[in-house]
């Protein structure tokens, strides 16, 4: 059966907001390209929603945004005769099992993972545990709830088992929110502060030095490694989202034998946290070629000039073609 009606989520509440309603715009026009009726439904609207899609997209919020709308949006009858939902949110209660709880009780299928590996690759101290487990690479560290180490516990745990330079960052937050990277003891105070702000759970890795790669997961297809070199030492808010501050290069300039094992060890994050359809995971690779995954991104950015879109098109994959395998695939 082709999908027909499909429904996009967009916008949300969580701190991706404005990121979402991009990627969203993307998608909604590759969508419409496709030959799908799409319906966008913001769910921090609630039941009201604006009668044109252009507005959905727009920088000024037309109602009031809450979490607590969520549930009357998937409420809204488009959700009974549609064929299947396409996740344009990112962040919290997009990318974290939340909204896809909330499809599963209405009925409706939806694009990406479902509930436990959506959840699990958010937590991010959870999917570094599965990923150890399962042989997959990561950066020593630890994580720590707010209340349970005094600030000069904190310190001799990053003194004793990761050392300096050291990062530090919530738990469960994305697009580099609350996160610092610190190189001696007296930074460490302001830096679990930020965290916290963002998350009962800090995270405190190690700090690779090295590069910053990515690879994307498209129906058990594996595309090229992709590598990120952001203007500042870490690929943080501003290089992520400001034109000009960081240069992509794929397939990474690395060697053949160490794309292949960075693929090998994307694929087995993927399945080891049971994902599904396509994702994106991230990695640092340091000096000596060792790759550490960083996390799995479950609704990675889809505006056109984002990484997994540059990934496809390397392989052959246009966008709007990448935006209907998906919607085919799940």
């Amino acid at each position: 059966m082709s999908h027909k009606n499909i429904i996009l989520l967009l916008g949300g509440a969580s701190s991706e907001r404005a990121i979402s309603k991009s990627s969203s715009k993307g998608i909604y026009n590759a969508l419409i390209a496709n030959g799908y009726k799409v319906t966008p439904v913001d769910p921090a609207y609630g039941s009201l929603q604006p009668d044109d899609a252009e507005a959905f997209f727009g920088k000024e919020d037309l109602f009031p945004v809450s979490y607590k709308n969520y549930i009357d949006a998937v409420k809204l009858p488009a959700f009974d005769n549609t064929d299947l939902v396409f996740l344009g949110l990112h962040g919290r209660y997009g990318e974290d099992g939340m909204i896809q709880s909330l499809l599963e009780l209405r009925g409706v299928r939806y694009t990406g993972s479902g509930v436990l590996s959506s959840a699990l690759s958010w937590d991010k101290a959870y999917s570094k545990m599965v990923f150890n487990d399962k042989g997959v690479q990561t950066a020593p560290g630890f994580s720590a709830h707010k209340n349970m180490y005094p600030l000069e516990v904190i310190i001799e745990k990053i003194k004793g088992t990761i050392g300096f330079p050291a990062i530090v960052k919530p738990n469960d937050e994305g697009s580099t929110f609350g996160f610092s990277l610190i190189s001696k003891e007296s930074e460490v105070a302001a830096a679990v502060e930020n965290a916290y702000k963002y998350s009962e759970n800090a995270l405190f890795e190690k700090f690779i030095p090295g590069r910053e790669i990515t690879v994307g997961i498209l129906n058990g297809m594996v595309l090229p490694v992709l590598e990120i070199r952001p203007k500042h030492e870490i690929y943080d808010y501003e290089c992520k989202y400001t034109s000009g501050m960081s240069e992509y290069l794929v397939p990474a300039p690395i060697p053949d034998d160490v794309a292949l094992k960075v693929q090998e060890q994307a694929i087995k994050a993927f399945y080891s946290l049971g994902c599904k359809t396509y994702a994106r995971i991230d990695f640092r690779l340091d000096p000596d070629y060792n790759s550490y995954c960083l996390e799995i991104n479950t609704l990675p950015g889809m505006t056109p000039t984002s990484l997994l879109p540059k990934m496809a098109a390397v392989v052959g994959i246009s966008y709007e073609e990448l935006v209907k395998r998906i919607v085919e695939a799940s």
